[in-house]
């Protein structure tokens, strides 16, 4: 018994030292298997799609583009064209400019010569990414009218969520919904109940401007960018948020710092990873979105408590209204999901500082460096602005009747228009005769558009307000040729608000001031977020 029980335990301790010496070889061999998985598979999986976007997918792009007539400068790895950007960049600061109102040749260099070799179409590599200009109206005209979702607009990188979103990048129901509820707080009634709001905010500026024009002995000079910078950040801060008009201007000096830093920070979106980098830039636009929310929160929240109680319907600011007619949607719908969040609408008033103050400020600015140029038509502005107003301040309907100014800004617009309009293909897509691959990007130029001669005639270049004469639709050859504020269903929603901002400005310029070139003055316009004069506009001033 004893010795069938001593067969017994070593048959099973030899069974168990087999088991696991089994146990010890699968595992050694799984631990092997995960080793070259994580190891080698991984990484080589990786790698291959990392090649596949920096190389074999442009190529492929590239290929396509080309058997369809669509030329540029050859694909190169990572950098696509920025090279030849900055050095025909640094090559045109060194060259002599021709007419000083066309600016594409020094704003946008390698986007001139290649609209002078391939005409209408052409591709600029941004990187890994294509971009595919398109200057044809008719072609502008069908993306820019597109309701079926083809032609999206471009998706945001992290960077820029952290200075603005809203309206402006929305897509599908939620921009529907968004424009839905945000569209009656510019309804030109509504904002002829602003003109309060834009009428102190004036009548600030041309204060300034006198005690400064009186102290230097009847004339002083003036960078009117910085001034006109402060002023229209003034204008949205009171016509957003009235009465909380203080705490909006806080809110509009962070996010003019923020976009001086995201301009510093651009060049490096195309790669993910430098977000995380704990760096300065990235610290303090962090710091200031956290204190903007903080802020622009407090002022939501405040005043929807009030309307929810019954009171502040008074109130026809921006936020007033947006929150009563948000509030409406509400209760038609009788959906918690059928309004816009308190989120959403600090998204929205984040988006009426870039849209309301940044390309209304470069407007102004351009105007004056423009009028100064081309002092016969700063006098004939003035004139009929003596002429409707007197020394009266301007009425809405007063402003109506302002048609040699209205010219004016028409053609100031074309000239210098505030930037340009993107779209991407999001699959294979017909435009035109082009069979577009996913992946492209479709580039609207404005700046190459509002100049053509096939369009403008032979003046293109030149500044000659007359050609408005008989409204936008005559001006040029065919109407999607001019599209300063976008076009179709997603034109921009503040045009109204902009040109009845700078109607009103400049009407009460011209009524007090006259003005010219300082020497100091170099004609640069440049591209950033918006075109704007790269060394400001030293104008001086003279009393009348």
């Amino acid at each position: 018994m004893i010795i069938k029980d001593s067969k017994c335990i070593h048959n099973f301790k030899r069974k168990r030292e087999r088991n696991t010496g089994l146990f010890s070889s699968v595992m050694g061999n799984m631990l092997l298997v995960f080793a070259l998985y994580f190891v080698i598979i991984i990484p080589l999986i990786w790698g291959l799609k990392f090649l596949y976007k920096i190389w074999w997918r442009p190529k492929r792009i590239e290929k396509q583009l080309k058997k369809q007539g669509i030329h540029g400068y050859p694909y190169r790895l990572l950098y696509g064209n920025i090279k030849e950007m900055m050095k025909l960049a640094k090559e045109t600061k060194s060259s002599p400019s021709g007419s000083p109102h066309d600016a594409v040749p020094r704003a946008n260099p390698l986007l001139h010569k290649l609209a002078i070799a391939y005409k209408k179409t052409f591709v600029v590599w941004y990187g890994t990414s294509p971009r595919v200009a398109i200057t044809d109206p008719k072609l502008i005209k069908e993306v820019l009218s597109n309701k079926n979702g083809d032609f999206p607009k471009n998706e945001i990188s992290p960077l820029i969520r952290l200075f603005s979103t809203g309206l402006a990048v929305y897509e599908g129901q939620k921009w529907s919904k968004h424009r839905r509820i945000v569209n009656p707080a510019f309804h030109m009634e509504k904002l002829k109940q602003m003109m309060p709001a834009f009428s102190t905010c004036c009548e600030e500026l041309i204060e300034k401007w006198d005690k400064s024009v009186i102290e230097s002995g009847g004339s002083c000079e003036l960078d009117v960018f910085k001034e006109f910078q402060n002023f229209t950040g003034d204008v949205i801060s009171r016509a957003a948020f009235g009465s909380s008009f203080e705490e909006g201007r806080k809110i509009f000096l962070l996010q003019q710092e923020q976009g001086k830093l995201l301009l510093q920070c651009l060049v490096y979106e195309k790669f993910p990873l430098f977000r995380f980098l704990p760096t300065k830039v990235n610290k303090r636009m962090r710091q200031i979105y956290t204190e903007v929310r903080k802020l622009l929160r407090g002022i939501i929240e405040k005043r929807q408590r009030a309307l929810e109680m019954g009171k502040d319907w008074d109130k026809e600011d921006l936020l007033g209204l947006m929150l009563k007619s948000n509030l409406n949607e509400l209760q038609e719908s009788q959906n918690s999901n059928g309004g816009m969040t308190t989120e959403d609408v600090f998204e929205e008033c984040r988006l009426f500082y870039l849209a309301g103050q940044e390309t209304t400020a470069n407007l102004l600015t351009w105007t004056m460096v423009v009028l100064s140029m081309h002092m016969n038509w700063q006098e004939r502005a003035r004139e009929e602005v003596l002429q409707i107003l007197g020394k009266n301040k301007p009425t809405f309907d007063d402003l109506n009747h302002l048609k040699i100014v209205n010219m004016i800004l028409l053609e100031v617009l074309r000239l210098y228009p505030p930037t340009l309009l993107l779209r991407t293909v999001v699959k294979e897509t017909k435009l035109g005769d082009l069979c577009l691959p996913a992946g492209v990007d479709l580039l609207m130029p404005m700046d190459l558009v509002h100049r053509d001669p096939e369009q403008w005639g032979g003046d293109a270049v030149e500044f000659n307000p007359e050609r408005f004469s008989e409204g936008i639709s005559k001006a040029s050859k065919d109407q999607v040729s001019y599209f300063p504020f976008g076009y179709g269903p997603r034109i921009c929603i503040g045009q109204n608000f902009a040109m009845l901002e700078t109607k009103l400005a400049l009407s009460q310029i011209l009524q007090h001031f006259s003005f010219e070139l300082s020497s100091t003055y170099t004609h640069s316009p440049a591209i950033g977020l918006t075109l704007k004069p790269q060394y400001g506009a030293q104008i001086i001033l003279h009393k009348i």
